[in-house]
């Protein structure tokens, strides 16, 4: 019996997504088209394709032909699918400013949706499922977004330098949301700033957008961003989002996680994404999708909270991303041409795989730059799985 079962994975074309950087790593020629995500799980949006001597069958079937043998006895019992999606996520344009809701609201919203009459695929849906999505994201290549409220204190005084050469309109329509950074409570003080910034009138919109994109001068990374959100999307109060959220920069082989409630965007970059098996998205601006700011605030956390970034000690040949979440654990593992034997916490665990770099030879079998593989749980009979070469494999796996 094989250990290990090759994937076929799908793709997003999504209009944010990069041109290239999917497409160099699968080994594929580039036409152009965007390549925003490829999907690895069961998730019934995009299943995996797992390999069989038979042809191709969905992951989702194969685990449901012996849940206990493909998933290990306690994920099983628990979860009774995959509860993990993992991804690839490849940014030319910024993603949507967005948050996910937590379980007990997910699945609050899914019912409410349902019983609306809402179409799972309805363009105005927020709740496509009822879990939750705890995320982690690792940069492949340099990695810039936004996340987290600043600080009130450190909003005003970037609001204060922005607004400092702007049109007495722009500074006038701005006062209220200035004046609601001053109440004396942070929460209080985000929740009505952010609540008041939705409120502007489409006239200041359009004098904000008009203002950002003439001013030059102002090199710094939040003008830059502005500049960027004004153009793409003009008359979206949004495009001000570097002045609350925090921009970080990610280098490769860093992450970070991210938990239910907090405001976000990828804004540009390449990296391996892995969550809960969930697609709910509340947006807040930068889209032309749905956004729905009251079931936005439903579920934001207006605690200030600056990114908690992840680097793994250099050098290392097996590190985990410590992430506190019971559906997913995130590791990476680098071979420098000897062998080692996939450590036991992953052996015991139902994961996915994917190299990223270089090729890997796993019990005799390669796996390749760009492909992945379902590897079950090892049962008493098995081998241990040895790896050989010079590789960086990413693997998503459920914490035992």
């Amino acid at each position: 019996m094989t250990n290990f079962y090759k994937l076929r994975n799908q793709i997003k074309h999504y209009a944010w997504g990069s041109p290239d950087f999917i497409p160099r790593l699968m080994g594929l020629a580039s036409n152009g088209e965007p390549y925003a995500e490829l999907w690895m799980g069961r998730h019934a949006d995009s299943p995996s394709l797992v390999s069989l001597p038979s042809g191709e069958m969905s992951l989702g079937e194969f685990i449901a032909r012996d849940p206990r043998r493909y998933l290990g006895e306690k994920t099983a019992e628990r979860y009774g699918a995959l509860p993990f999606l993992f991804k690839l996520l490849a940014a030319e344009k910024p993603l949507s400013i967005q948050a996910h809701p937590n379980l007990a609201q997910a699945r609050e919203g899914f019912e409410r949706e349902n019983k609306a009459g809402l179409a799972q695929d309805a363009p105005n849906r927020s709740y496509r499922d009822s879990n939750h999505k705890p995320e982690i994201i690792c940069a492949l290549t340099p990695f810039t977004g936004m996340c987290g409220f600043r600080s009130p204190d450190e909003i005003r005084r970037l609001f204060s330098l922005f607004l400092d050469s702007a049109p007495a309109s722009v500074r006038e329509g701005f006062a209220p949301l200035l004046q609601a950074l001053e109440i004396p409570n942070p929460t209080t003080a985000l929740r009505n700033f952010f609540e008041i910034l939705f409120t502007i009138s489409q006239e200041l919109r359009e004098a904000l957008t008009e203002f950002i994109l003439s001013t030059h001068g102002a090199e710094n990374c939040e003008w830059e961003l502005m500049r960027n959100f004004a153009r793409l999307y003009p008359g979206d109060p949004a495009v001000i989002a570097p002045l609350y959220l925090n921009v970080f920069r990610l280098e490769p082989g860093e992450a970070f996680f991210l938990k239910a409630g907090i405001l976000h965007a990828y804004i540009h970059g390449f990296g391996v994404e892995l969550m809960a098996n969930s697609d709910n998205v509340l947006r807040g601006g930068l889209t032309s999708k749905h956004i729905d700011i009251p079931e936005l605030m439903k579920v934001l956390d207006f605690n200030p909270l600056k990114p908690q970034i992840i680097k793994p000690e250099a050098p290392f040949s097996c590190f985990t991303y410590p992430a506190p979440c019971e559906e997913f654990s995130l590791t990476v593992m680098r071979g420098t041409g000897g062998s080692a034997a996939l450590p036991l916490a992953l052996a015991q665990s139902a994961s996915i795989g994917i190299v990223t770099e270089g090729e890997v030879s796993v019990s005799g079998t390669v796996l390749k730059q760009g492909e992945s593989a379902f590897f079950p749980p090892a049962n008493s009979s098995e081998s241990p799985l040895v790896l050989q070469g010079h590789f960086t494999l990413y693997i998503a796996s459920v914490p035992q």
